[in-house]
Formats: structure tokens, sequence, C-alpha cells
């Protein structure tokens, strides 16, 4: 007999374990009327007790938090399934989580000149903003994009833009993430192409686009096409992506604008992995093996101001996740199960009041991400509530994560708040509400369904009330706003300001490009891109080409659109 075999309890041993856990858990029963016998725990304070969902957050957790749970399932190690630790073995021991610096204004050339100033301040990747008419796929000269061009973000509305965006930053080298949704798969095309006028092959770039279209019909509105067309574009590019840029992540699965747009931290949880699990289930309709494309699917999620729930959120997102895409969906490899995410602090948290107070939330902020263990961050700056950030907000934004990383200590262990009855008892709580709101989901005939019916959008409406109605109530503290408003005044600081002018250059760009280009061979490519939109053919080979001979955003996005149609949203309130 091995010495393992002879270690197995019998049923004795077991039956007397399960007692003598039993009469533990009992004691501490006891101890804990006891002691709130003693220590009267009712809330001698005028505050909500509560988590930014709504929770009830008690005095004190113990173990007895975690009856019924199983630890060696829920929790296991990092690196392993279900990955509740952390998605990878060594996490930040081994590699910090990426700083990203989401950026972009103006002109190309003037984005290009502060990422490279990122760059050489220490950020080790990029994060494309793009102005408003690019968002929804206009060109600079379109008439819906008067007096918007370069404002919110960069103007890119052909492949020259997008080649000037990174003139001197090496693609094969640096990861570059994109956000952008409705014309995703266009813009997606222009930066393969810039690569390819760099003399870089599509298979080495790295990096991902957003491209999650399910989140703009719920929260965000910046969408082009219908649902069905638009999902198609995305199963497109998962397609192609498997088979051309292995090591880039052709969507982000966003909770961010969800929770932006006034969801709780359950509703982002939620509604985000089952928009994922939308598209992982039309990827399996395709005839694709999940295991081709679910290693690329990453995710992007917010982190607001309750510490602790943004920890667990994280936590239990990976482990809804892995159970999921193993016991449900059949993926077979480690890389399908595990969940990456980037983060990023939450914007709607920034306060035009006491606007050095965001320095403070950002890094509490920062600090969580990286305790719930993301693989990449950017940390907002102080002013990006009045307007585009300036180099010296930026600068300290930056620096934040730095400090983080290199001094606070909580890169030196991995997932050091791991057995916290409370944080424990948190994740087992996200995760039973996350899996309730997906029964509703379901019941409503899944994710497009209810996006028809307006229920996603009734959700998120009625919880931003809410929130809106404790902030004027004085019940949730907001620094500066409803309490502590002494000195509340805007305070007066740099802005970024984009000059008139830069509408103008882009408008005269415009009408180069269009005199300059082969007017034959944009009319034939545009022609294709109507053929293949109106079959079953996969489209990025033909949006490729359509960019190669310099078609703009909006020609592309208009040949689509005249087979597809465009998106308008029912009215629900």
């Amino acid at each position: 007999m091995s010495t393992i075999e002879k270690n197995v309890p019998g049923t004795r041993e077991l039956a007397d374990l399960v007692r003598e856990q039993e009469e533990e858990l009992a004691h501490l029963r006891a101890r804990l009327a006891e002691w709130e016998r003693t220590y009267d725990a009712t809330p001698q304070r005028d505050a909500l007790f509560s988590t930014s969902s709504g929770a009830e957050v008690r005095p004190l957790y113990t173990e007895l938090d975690r009856e019924g749970s199983d630890p060696g399932n829920d929790l296991s190690l990092p690196g392993e399934f279900p990955f509740t630790r952390g998605p990878y073995p060594t996490m930040y021991r081994t590699r910090l989580w990426t700083m990203r610096q989401f950026a972009g204004f103006a002109t190309a050339e003037e984005t290009n000149e502060r990422y490279k100033y990122l760059l050489a301040h220490g950020q080790t990747g990029l994060s494309v903003a793009f102005d408003f008419p690019t968002l929804m796929g206009y060109d600079a000269d379109h008439a819906r994009s008067l007096g918007e061009v370069g404002v919110c973000g960069v103007a890119i509305s052909s492949l020259d833009d997008m080649e000037r965006l990174f003139v001197g930053i090496p693609l094969d080298q640096v990861s570059v993430s994109m956000t952008i949704n409705g014309p995703a798969i266009i813009l997606f095309c222009f930066y393969v192409a810039a690569a390819e006028r760099q003399g870089i092959s599509a298979e080495v770039l790295r990096g991902t686009v957003q491209n999650d279209i399910l989140k703009e019909y719920q929260a965000q509105h910046a969408w082009v096409f219908p649902p069905e067309p638009a999902l198609r574009c995305i199963i497109d590019m998962f397609e192609w992506c498997s088979e051309n840029t292995p090591n880039y992540n052709p969507i982000s699965i966003s909770g961010y604008h969800i929770r932006e747009a006034g969801s709780t931290a359950v509703q982002e949880l939620a509604f985000t992995l089952r928009n994922g699990f939308e598209y992982v289930e039309r990827g399996i309709a395709r005839g694709l093996d999940v295991d081709s494309f679910a290693p690329r699917l990453s995710f992007f999620f917010d982190i607001h101001n309750d510490f602790f729930e943004e920890i667990a959120k994280l936590r239990a997102a990976r482990r809804i996740w892995a159970r999921r895409m193993r016991d449900v969906y059949g993926a077979k490899k480690p890389e399908s199960w595990r969940l990456r995410t980037h983060a990023q602090t939450a914007g709607v948290s920034l306060t035009a009041q006491q606007a050095e107070n965001n320095i403070v939330r950002v890094a509490y902020q920062a600090m969580a991400a990286a305790l719930g263990g993301t693989q990449s961050l950017h940390t907002n700056s102080m002013d990006e509530t009045l307007a585009l950030p300036t180099e010296k907000a930026v600068r300290i934004a930056l620096r934040t994560q730095q400090v983080l990383a290199f001094e606070s200590g909580v890169t030196n262990t991995i997932d050091p708040l791991a057995g916290s009855y409370y944080v424990e008892s948190l994740t087992d709580l996200l995760e039973r509400e996350a899996l309730d709101m997906f029964d509703e989901i379901d019941a409503l005939g899944g994710v497009v369904p209810a996006i028809e019916q307006g229920w996603f959008q009734g959700e998120i409406a009625a919880s931003a009330m809410r929130q809106q109605r404790e902030i004027e109530s004085g019940g949730r503290v907001v620094v500066g706003v409803n309490h502590f408003m002494e000195g509340s005044e805007k305070i007066e600081i740099d802005r970024l300001k984009i000059d008139e002018s830069v509408e103008r250059l882009q408008v005269a760009r415009m009408a180069e490009l269009r005199a300059s280009r082969d007017s034959a061979r944009v009319d034939q490519t545009l022609a294709a891109l109507r053929h293949a939109s109106s079959g079953a053919q996969n489209l990025v080979p033909a949006i490729l080409d359509c960019a190669r001979a310099s078609c703009t955003l909006y020609e592309i996005r208009h040949a689509m659109e005249e087979v597809f149609g465009s998106y308008k949203e029912p009215v629900f309130f």
C-alpha cells in the first residue's frame, strides 16, 4: 500500500472530521453571537453600509460567510482552473501589467508626438482614442463631422491618416489597442495596411481592437449597422485573425461603458460576460472551433470606487468565464478558459469640483485593479472631466501606475487578498448574482432579443437613477461634491484646446487624397465589397483591398450600409 493510500481517511475518519468541523463552526457562531451582544455593531454614523451594487455590507466577516463553498474548486492556485487567483501562475512577479494611457487628439501627427512622449516616459503599450466622427464611421469632410474633427480623439479617415499616426513607431514591437466599435472592422484593416506599409507582416502584430458592438446597443450608442450584420463583421474578424494575426485580439469585450452608463458592478459583470458568451456562440455557429478563437478574446472592465467590490468582480469574472468555457462550450485549451482583461479607472467618478482629488481616486482604483489581477491598465488623468488631458496630467496618471508597481509592494506576492473572509464572500456573491442575471437574459430569448426589448437599457437606467439619488440626497458621499465642499469651485488648470485649424487641415487632406488616388480602383474595390457584403464570404479581405486603394472610412461604411442597412434604436422610455 502506498503512503498516499495509507493517509486517505476511511468512512469513520471522514465522519469524525465532518463532526469536528461542524462543532468548530457551531462554536464560532456562538462566539460571534456573543461578540455582537457585547459590542453593538449597529452603525453609529449616517452612512450607506452597502456596496456600490446595493448589497449590504455586514460589520464583520468570518469563515461562516463561506459555508457551503468549495475552496478547492473555487480558488485553486494562480494560473490554474478556474483562475480565481489570477490567469497566470506567477503574475506580476514575472511580468507587470501593461501600462497604457488612452490618447488621441487633433491630427495624426500631434497624436503621434504624444505617443512618442508616453513611450519615452515608460508607457509599455499604446491605446488609440478616436474622435467622434471616426467612432461613427464618418470622414472628416462629411457634413455630420462639422465642429467635431479631432476634438475628443484623433481623426482617422483613411489609410494615409493611420500611417501618419504611427510614423516612427515600429508596430512589430509595440502593442496597440484601438477603442473603436461600429466601424471597427474598417479601422482594423487600416491598421493592418499601415503595418504593411512599414514592411511588417500582420502575423506579428500585437494588440486589441475593442470591436464590442453588443455593449454599444446596451450602453454607449456608437453603432453603424443593425445587430445581425454587425455581429457578422465581428465573427469575420475572429475567423480572419485566427488565421492571419495569431497575436492580435480581435475583440475586447467591454464592461467599461456599461458601468460608465450607470450600471452596478454586478450588472457590469453579468452583462459583459453574457455578451462574451454570445460572441462565443456566434463563432461556434459559424463553424469555428472554439479553441481557434477563444484564446484571443479579451476583456475590458471599469474599476470604480468600491475598492473590495472591484477586486472581487475581476476574481469572479475569471471563475465564471473558465467554468462556462470548459463545461458549457467544450473548450479544451486552458488558454480558452483563461480570462485576460484590460482595466481602466472610472471616468465617471472624476469630478470637476476639487479636481486634484481625482488623483487620489485614480490611485485607489488602480490599486484595486492590480489586486484584482488585471493584465493592463489605463489610469485617468485628473483633468479629463474638463477636457482632453494635458501632458502634465497624463504624466501624473502614468506615474501613479509606476509608484503602485515599484513602490507599494502589491506586486511582490500573487493575489495577496486571497482567503480574506470579506473578499471571498463578495466574490461568491457577485458570481451568484451574475448567474441569476444570465437566467433573466436567457428567459428573454438571449442578448439580441433583450436589447431589442430594451431590457439592458432599462436595467442600466434604473441603476443610474438610484445612484444619482443617493448622491443628491447626500447618502453616498462624493468628496468635494456633496460633502467637504469648501473650495469646491472648478479649479483653473491648464487645458488642452483643439484649434479649429485641425478641421480645415483634415478637410484639405481629404480633398487631396480624393484628387490623387486611382478612382477606377476605388470604384472597383467598393463594388467588390458590396458584392461580398451581399454574400457569405469573409469581409476582411475585401475591406483590406478598399483600404489599400485609398477608399475612405465613410466610403467603405456606406458601401456596406447599402447592403446591411442602418440601425435606429427603438424608443423605450
